[in-house]
């Protein structure tokens, strides 16, 4: 039977899930306040008042009040019941002088109900013998809040409603940090464990451990335990309150034991094998034969006095034989109900040693009701089969000596503190997310930077520069020849071989190769910086066959340039990072044509000098005309766009367009940005090699985002609020928060048990679950405001470009690159959806860059050189 019933068990529904997690981090920190539980599972309740204090050690005091429920109100309205709850939680109360203190509550409701949140209490359907009409199928939490404000005359803060099977679970865990079980039986019976979560489907996550509230009393209701119950069940079922509900409960638990004996005494008696054949009214009436009866009939010393004692209360004349006969049937029906709740929990245990791959367990059940406390052989009964199923398991049973109220009171003391802590948490974030009507602010400024920026009067004072590039044509498909391209801008740079060929099979034929820049380089003198661009040159060309060659090459130099003609760019600052000497102020062209006349190995024909995402635009507008504006969202940011030459106050004329190089990255330099900035923007900004320059790229681009999310980190766990408050070495090291930890956090594909493993490589090898679930939290929220910031600016330069044409609509295509666009799994999705949202007269079509902005250099020496030949021809 135990074997069948076993093979059974992986049929057992799980109705509920309650989403406890806590549980894991209940002893950090240690809680302390005043808290009240409220325990209701049966005919009586409980009131607590638990005091948890905190003087080096933990400490609980409770104070505590029972309350009978009258039969009438179990079976009448649910409002009457609530209210009579009520009234008794007043009472205590006002006994203890605290009924104008607003405390937390937590509430241990221990019937069959369905949670989506720990405050949130659907019941399914009543249990033991309740019955009260308009509860079912209702959240019980706010028929207890409407009661209590019916009442008017005290408040509290109902924070956790649980099972009264987790509350001694909790309850226990408390004495022992190995109990991972909570069991009941009692008035009912249930179950509750620690399940893995990548086990839990229904709740997202797989990454620690939540509490699963079993509701086991309800197996069997499919069928599948017909072949062990006798006809006695299924006659207490037919008259019960629920019939065909609970069968599994009805065959263990103490409302249904003594039943059950008085059932087959019936039926002896009836049949001749007891009490002469003779029955009385009491022995014919149901729930005359209690199971605290059969508690004390099975006792050692004094059983067989108190069966005729209960006997004869019957009104029967019972002789020795028919005692020690209804004894016989009390030890049966008990000891029948304690090997199939043994069996039970020999699944469970199985489960943990195998979520755990242990060849050995060592484990602690708490558990609490009054058939397993008040009956003289349940508890040892139940004890031994378990260890005789599963010899490879030390289970030690702890019993809940303070009932599961005290159990529920801490899990309200953790909810309670963990509420208070989310709540400072999103205060913090809150301040990174912006609003449309910000981000519409946001657009304004910079559509005003934008047009300072053009115009000659106002230039110099402009944070958005609005540089002319000299770029005033797109390719024609007559280009031909071979070119090269350097594309300098991060801390990687490549030299590509570019072959174009012409006329209706046009296309382009690539070949590069990536060559890392030392951070000497970066920060040491221009001429070593540019000696070293040379020297990999030269090993290009030497690789692909053409030491010596002379070719025309376009320049992709990715910094603030001031130019006056197409070969010529006056570095202006430095960005990303770079800090070379003497270059400032400079020609790039002239410093790269001196380092290659220091080598004295080669010539090259500078012909253009253009930024990454002028090369972008070039590269996207080959493959689609209608491609006008340049993205660069990767180390740094920066757009480019074609406006009327009307507008470009600084190049003479007025006919046709000219591409403009934006440098937007410096928008917010004189505080345009000041009241979107929070104070983690401003920690970046001042341990940057450039304090108080390039605001908006600090706060959109790949470069920062990865430091921004770091210090964000740093102020939760120095307020406690992440990791216990424990900081690691690493997460203190600037830039150790990689921005590729955001794409990688923040991918659907990735589990938090891969979360964690980030983390673990930052140091933090005790991070939990939760820890997990938050810093995503914080990697959305940085990684969304830059994709807002970014497409705020993006929706005032299509704006800009329709205006300028005077259009009602307008259909373009921004060509796009840069490793946070295309690599960060959400960036660009919400870039484009803001852009849609703020400019709404634009179609907007993004065009990916596959080849990069190197290809767009070659493309404009290209057509610089057929318009430089054309002119010499």
């Amino acid at each position: 039977c135990l074997r069948s019933y076993l093979c059974s068990f992986d049929r057992l529904p799980i109705s509920l899930k309650i989403p406890l997690g806590l549980f894991v981090c209940f002893f950090y920190p240690p809680e302390k306040g005043d808290f009240l539980a409220l325990d209701l599972g049966g005919t009586n309740f409980r009131v607590l008042l638990v005091k948890v204090s905190d003087n080096g050690k933990q400490k609980v005091e409770m104070e505590n009040q029972i309350y009978a429920i009258p039969e009438e109100l179990m079976r009448g309205s649910g409002s009457e019941l609530f209210d009579h709850i009520a009234e008794c939680l007043a009472n205590f109360l006002e006994r203890l002088g605290i009924k104008n203190q607003k405390l937390p509550l937590g509430f241990t409701f221990s019937f069959p109900c369905q949670q989506t949140k720990l405050d949130e209490s659907i019941l399914v359907s009543w249990t033991k013998g309740f019955k009260s009409h308009g509860v079912e199928g209702r959240d019980v939490v706010s028929l207890l809040r409407k009661a209590i404000k019916k009442r008017g005359d005290f408040d509290i803060d109902i924070v956790a409603v649980i099972n009264d099977t987790v509350g001694t679970m909790m309850t226990c865990g408390y004495d022992d940090h190995h109990c991972e079980i909570g069991l009941i039986v009692g008035t009912g019976t249930n179950a509750c464990y620690m399940e893995e979560m990548r086990h839990l489907e229904l709740v997202e996550g797989d990454e620690g451990r939540m509490c699963v509230n079993m509701e086991w009393g309800a197996f069997g209701d499919d069928g599948a335990l017909d072949d062990l119950r006798t006809d006695f069940d299924r006659e207490i079922d037919a008259g019960s309150l629920n019939p065909g509900k609970q069968l599994f409960e009805k065959m263990i638990s103490g409302m249904y034991m003594g039943e059950l004996v008085r059932l087959i005494l019936v039926k002896m008696a009836k049949e001749d094998l007891a009490f002469k054949g003779h029955t009385t009214p009491d022995l014919l009436t149901t729930g005359h034969f209690q199971t605290s009866f059969v508690s004390a009939i099975e006792n050692d010393k004094s059983g067989l006095v108190s069966a005729e004692k209960v006997l004869r209360g019957l009104g029967l004349d019972p002789s020795g034989e028919d005692c020690v006969a209804t004894q016989r049937v009390c030890q049966v029906v008990s000891t029948r109900a304690a090997h199939l709740c043994a069996a039970t929990l020999v699944s469970v245990l199985r489960q943990i040693r195998d979520n755990k791959a242990a060849e050995r367990l060592r484990t602690t059940i708490g558990v609490d009701g009054s058939v397993y406390k008040n009956h003289p052989q349940f508890a040892r009964r139940l004890h031994k089969m378990v260890r005789r199923l599963v010899p490879d398991c030390d289970v030690r049973f702890l019993r809940s000596e303070d009932g599961s109220g005290k159990g529920a009171a801490m899990v309200t003391a953790v909810a309670y503190r963990l509420a208070t802590q989310h709540a400072e948490r999103q205060r913090v974030l809150d301040a990174l997310r912006l609003s449309r009507e910000q981000l519409l602010e946001v657009k304004r400024r910079m559509g005003e930077e934008i047009n300072r920026g053009l115009a000659k009067e106002s230039h110099d004072q402009a944070t958005v520069k609005m540089l002319p590039t000299y770029v005033r044509s797109t390719p024609d498909g007559t280009e031909h020849g071979d070119f090269l391209a350097l594309d300098l801008g991060g801390t990687n740079f490549r030299v590509l071989l570019v072959r174009v060929r012409g006329g209706k099979r046009r296309s382009v034929e690539m070949h590069n190769k990536i060559y890392a820049i030392p951070q000497e380089a970066m920060q040491g003198t221009g001429e070593e910086l540019f000696d070293h661009i040379v020297h990999c040159i030269a090993d290009f060309l030497e690789y692909m066959g053409m030491k010596g060659a002379s070719l025309p090459l376009g320049f992709t130099f990715s910094f603030p340039c001031h130019q006056n003609k197409l070969d010529q760019g006056i570095l202006l600052k430095w960005t990303k990072g770079f800090k070379a000497t003497g270059c400032e102020g400079e020609d790039v062209v002239s410093l790269l044509k001196d380092a290659i006349h220091r080598r004295e190995e080669f010539d090259l024909d500078v012909v253009a000098v253009v930024n990454d995402t002028v090369g972008t635009m070039m590269t996207c507008g080959y493959e689609d005309p209608l491609c006008e504006v340049g993205l660069i969202v990767g180390t740094g940011t920066n757009a480019c766009y074609m406006e009327e030459m009307q507008n470009v106050e600084l190049v003479e004329g007025d006919e046709g367009r000219m591409c403009v190089n934006m440098e937007w990255g410096a928008f917010g330099d004189h505080g345009e940005l000041d009241d979107f900035s929070t104070e983690f923007d401003r920690a970046v900004d001042d341990c940057a090699t450039n304090p108080g320059k390039q605001r908006y790229e600090k706060m959109i681009s790949g470069m920062y985002l990865g430091e921004i999310v770091r210090n964000i980190l740093l102020e939760f766990t120095a307020k406690g609020l992440l990791f216990r408050g424990k900081l690691s070495e690493r997460l203190k090291t600037r830039g150790i928060f990689e921005t590729k930890f955001l794409s990688q956090i923040e991918s659907d594909r990735l589990a938090l048990r891969q979360v964690r493993s980030i983390l673990q490589h930052l140091g933090l090898t005790s991070s939990t679950c939760d820890d997990s679930i938050l810093v995503k939290e914080v990697c959305s929220v940085v990684a969304r405001r830059a994709a807002q910031l970014c497409g705020a600016g993006l929706a005032a330069v299509v704006d800009k470009i329709r205006q300028n044409r005077n259009l009602s609509e307008l259909k373009i295509t921004v060509g796009v690159d840069g490793t946070l666009y295309k690599l960060h799994p959400h960036f660009s999705s919400i870039m484009h959806e803001t852009v849609r949202d703020l400019a709404p007269q634009c179609e907007v079509t993004f065009l990916q860059s596959e080849d990069g902005s190197g290809k767009g250099a070659a493309l404009i020496t290209a057509v610089a050189c057929r318009i430089r030949d054309a002119g010499q021809r």
